[in-house]
């Protein structure tokens, strides 16, 4: 249920975290990712996906790495 993993975006290296929590009596899942070392960005989800958090908690970091141009809509379009 606990993930811990270290990523690759762009040639960055990222940081990626998935941790359960109990809302309404029902399991949900809630992703971060960050990459130090480039920009302060976080990317986060909550979903009740376990297998769909990592990717929306990803795509959630690369729109707002776009919206503030540190990449460009062709890398965008990727994730």
């Amino acid at each position: 249920l606990w993930r811990n993993e270290e990523t690759e975006l762009l040639g960055h290296k990222c940081r990626f975290t998935v941790k359960p929590y109990i809302k309404r009596i029902q399991l949900y899942y809630k992703g971060k990712m960050w990459c130090p070392g480039w920009t302060p960005i976080r990317g986060e989800a909550r979903t009740r996906s376990h297998s769909g958090v990592a990717g929306r908690t990803a795509r959630d970091f690369v729109q707002k790495a776009f919206r503030d141009g540190l990449i460009s809509e062709q890398d965008a379009k990727r994730w």
